[in-house]
């Protein structure tokens, strides 16, 4: 049964009147999850009962749980008019809780009521909680605790398991406690050099290791000689939406009262998971994005597709439809931008704007939905509107305002306007527009004599000498490579393999590692230069097979120096640099680039 696997703890009444606690800092927002609390229960995907029924007075309190759904709601029966019943919810093992969530009364003539359905888990928040059903019906009582099962897909307190990937062993008055995990990332510890009597227990974190209710002495074990291991655990809890789940293993010798415990850390047997896993812990999906970057949520998101186009695995494809049905609304300045956003992902900033129509691309790609591919459409027709040929004779501007051409929004245009012709039947339009500007950009000076491309033209149309950034002359390749897909013209193909061998000829690339000039000594990337490298490997990976032992180098490399909970900084060589999600969305771009 089901129920098996979930802590319960014992019943509990409480006496008629008895204040119940809160938590003051998220009790006024609602939770949302694979669905948003106050759900109508009729539209649960499942319904188990994984505790008896409680009595109160006769009136039967009952508690509902939907595993596939990670939410809960209670219900009363046999009872009368006015009576009630409720759900509490604690996100700290039972120290405190949210108190009396979709109270409901019985109303005249019925004899029972339900609450509607709330989550079990707050991934806006990486909590995982535990639910309980209270009524009053002359007297008030509640039922234990419970927690949703973790299945990803074995159901945590699996026995066996193949050790695929042992990490950091820690050392206890001689015993030595260690934390496997196999490889479908679940995990477990040992106790070795044991004495009968001696603990061993897994402890489990959504939040990186800074707490643990409802994930403390998981599957904890009073050992014999020899047999001192847990059971397996789950590290991430999908259904929940809670990603990026952090494990240890921890013991205690029988002659002491106090235990150690190895690191916190995620398992990494699977890479491409593992760093899609790391960057989904930053995704909260109320507001929908990766707080709180705009177009870098866009560029996140499109590695997101990525990952679930090249593994076939759908943990993460519901974030591109959240992402798509949160965000295509207008948004004040603040909101998602320092600007406003006017709806349809359009803002003054034309080069944001393009990178949510490329978005939308890869999502079409990814499920064949005609919205999605509309909505691109929709952006393009907005970008496309900031074609001037009175200033330089072509080119989009940056901006509204019209302040400068630059190579990013033209590489922009290109690749979508070209994408946009090879997935709409019969059109010659945006092919036009691609050639067109494929024509311009080429001719502009953009391009220096090394074959890299600057970051812009002067107002007096010249190239304009500033940095070379890797996404200028990715976005290059990449345009040019989808030119080439819609003309079939060599002559497409050979200017992005150019522009990449010119690349990797330059210094961007330092002892092998591409390396953007902000992540040399003394220097720092800013939140947007964080994501530059991610790009370009996004697109020489379509440029040719020539370049694919420089991706598998650059995979290695920035793999081996990762951090226990696998996550990459903006520098992919030593030393490494502090990590977030826009280092991390780089990073998965990279290692799919890779064979």
């Amino acid at each position: 049964m089901a129920a098996i696997h979930r802590t319960l703890a014992v019943l509990l009444l409480l006496a008629a009147g008895l204040a119940v606690a809160a938590d003051p800092a998220h009790a006024a927002t609602p939770v949302c999850a694979q669905y948003c609390d106050t759900r109508d229960p009729s539209l649960a995907r499942q319904e188990t009962f994984p505790l008896a029924t409680l009595l109160i007075n006769n009136r039967q309190i009952r508690l509902h749980l939907s595993d596939t759904d990670a939410m809960a709601w209670a219900s009363i029966d046999a009872g009368t008019e006015g009576e009630s019943v409720w759900l509490d919810r604690t996100w700290d093992g039972g120290a405190t809780w949210e108190g009396l969530l979709g109270k409901a009364w019985i109303p005249a003539t019925w004899t029972g009521t339900r609450t509607l359905m709330y989550n079990l888990a707050d991934p806006s928040y990486h909590r995982r909680g535990m639910v309980r059903a209270c009524g009053d019906a002359h007297g008030v009582a509640c039922t234990g605790w419970v927690h949703a099962q973790v299945c990803n897909p074995a159901c945590d307190n699996a026995s066996g398991g193949t050790d695929a990937q042992p990490v950091s062993t820690v050392t206890l008055a001689g015993r030595s406690i260690s934390l496997h995990f196999d490889a479908a990332g679940m995990a477990w510890g040992t106790i070795t050099n044991n004495r009968a009597g001696d603990e061993v227990w897994l402890d489990r974190s959504f939040d990186g290791g800074a707490s643990w209710p409802g994930g403390s002495s998981l599957g904890r074990t009073n050992t014999q000689p020899g047999t001192g291991r847990t059971n397996r655990f789950n590290a991430t809890d999908p259904v929940s939406l809670l990603y990026g789940g952090a494990v240890r293993a921890c013991g205690r010798a029988v002659e002491g009262q106090n235990g150690a415990c190895t690191a916190w850390t995620r398992p990494s047997a699977n890479r491409l998971r593992a760093a899609a896993d790391a960057l989904m812990y930053h995704y909260d999906p109320n507001p929908a994005w990766w707080p709180s970057s705009w177009w870098n949520s866009a560029v996140a998101l499109s590695a997101v597709i990525g990952y679930t186009r090249r593994t076939g695995d759908q943990a993460y494809a519901w974030a591109v439809r959240r992402t798509f049905d949160v965000n295509r609304v207008a948004f004040p300045a603040g909101a998602r931008s320092s600007d406003p956003v006017d709806g349809h992902f359009i803002s003054r900033s034309v080069d944001d704007t393009a990178w949510w129509g490329l978005t939308w691309v890869d999502a079409y790609d990814l499920t064949h939905d005609q919205t999605y591919l509309n909505e691109a459409v929709t952006i393009a027709n907005y970008v496309a509107g900031f074609w001037d040929t009175a200033t330089c004779g072509g080119g989009v501007w940056w901006d509204r305002e019209h302040t400068y051409k630059n190579a990013v929004t033209i590489g922009l245009y290109l690749r979508l306007t070209a994408a946009l012709h090879n997935r709409i039947a019969g059109d010659t339009a945006w092919l036009n527009r691609a050639v067109t500007g494929w024509n311009w950009f080429n001719a502009s000076g953009m391009i220096n004599s090394a074959g890299l491309v600057n970051d812009g033209l002067t107002t007096g149309c010249q190239n304009n000498g500033q940095t070379v950034w890797t996404y200028n002359q990715g976005l290059a390749i990449g345009a040019a490579m989808e030119l080439f897909r819609a003309t079939g013209s060599t002559a497409y193909q050979d200017a992005a393999r150019r522009l990449g061998t010119a690349a990797l000829n330059s210094s961007l690339v330092q002892g092998g590692v591409l390396t953007e000039s902000c992540d040399r000594t003394g220097q720092t990337c800013d939140d947007n230069q964080k994501q530059f490298k991610g790009v370009f490997m996004r697109y020489l990976a379509e440029a040719g097979q020539q370049f694919q032992s420089f991706a598998d180098a650059q995979a290695a490399s920035l793999w081996n120096g990762r951090d226990p909970m696998n996550r990459v900084g903006s520098r992919w060589a030593p030393p490494a640099s502090p990590p977030d999600w826009r280092t991390q969305a780089s990073a998965l771009s990279a290692l799919l680039a890779a064979s």
